[in-house]
């Protein structure tokens, strides 16, 4: 299986000097989909952003592959150009900028027709295209547009930064079914940052973070129960290793 990513032995740092993360390696193969878990914290938000390139996040050593090319240097834009996009955990608010204008900022020639393939990808139809991007829409349409913003840019992979923060057990559960949607009907890998073990069932495998170190990594089954364990919640998950493929 070929990998859309590959991280090599990153360490980064912020403005302050302090490094985040030490010695991160991983692999996250085409139209998969891998979970990135960890306590507050634990540097998972820090990964997505030094992933994406933002300046504030340096790469001390280590090397980033994107479709087997050396990544580690290159600007925002050029990351995104080659098809690697971020999303907020709190999707903006855009006062007075509709929706369809929000869509069309990244992909000035994209056409109506996959706008609206996007949309409806994501639960929403073309009447939303005329709507203000404020807080007149719900934090679950908001997620839902943000995520039809960057399927019209074609990713080869989206990197999620806990897209189901503050959404209801109801909301939630049909975000899934949406991110489940996307996996099938696109050829985009998706690295998902969360909290919920409810993601397990569309899976591929998962990483996680601790205090910017992995702790183990592979089958998402046991991957969570060694995070559930080393939580508040181990008392009621069962005894769990790495497993032996770390």
């Amino acid at each position: 299986m070929i990998n859309v990513l590959e991280v090599k032995n990153l360490t980064v740092q912020v403005e302050t000097g302090k490094k985040i993360l030490q010695n991160i390696s991983f692999k996250i193969e085409n139209n998969s989909v891998y979970v990135l878990i960890g306590p507050n914290g634990s540097g998972k938000s820090t990964l997505a952003y030094a992933l994406m390139g933002l300046p504030r996040y340096k790469v001390v050593s280590g090397k980033i592959f994107f479709q087997g090319k050396d990544i580690t240097k290159l600007a925002v834009d050029k990351r995104a150009k080659m098809g690697l996009c971020l999303g907020w955990q709190e999707p903006v608010y855009l006062e007075g900028i509709k929706v369809l204008d929000f869509i069309k900022a990244g992909a000035e020639k994209v056409s109506l027709k996959k706008i609206e393939e996007s949309l409806s990808l994501v639960g929403l139809d073309s009447s939303i295209l005329g709507r203000v991007l404020d807080r007149s829409l719900s934090g679950g349409e908001r997620k839902r547009i943000e995520l039809a913003s960057l399927i019209v840019l074609n990713p080869k992979l989206m990197i999620l930064d806990e897209p189901d923060a503050g959404l209801d057990i109801i909301i939630y559960r049909e975000f899934y079914n949406i991110l489940e949607n996307i996996k099938k009907q696109t050829k985009t890998a998706i690295l998902l940052i969360t909290h919920r073990e409810e993601i397990g069932f569309m899976a591929s495998q998962a990483i996680f973070l601790n205090q910017g170190r992995i702790v183990c990594q592979g089958n998402f089954n046991e991957v969570m129960k060694k995070y559930c364990e080393t939580s508040q919640r181990k008392k009621i998950c069962q005894k769990a290793t790495c497993p032996k493929n770390f």
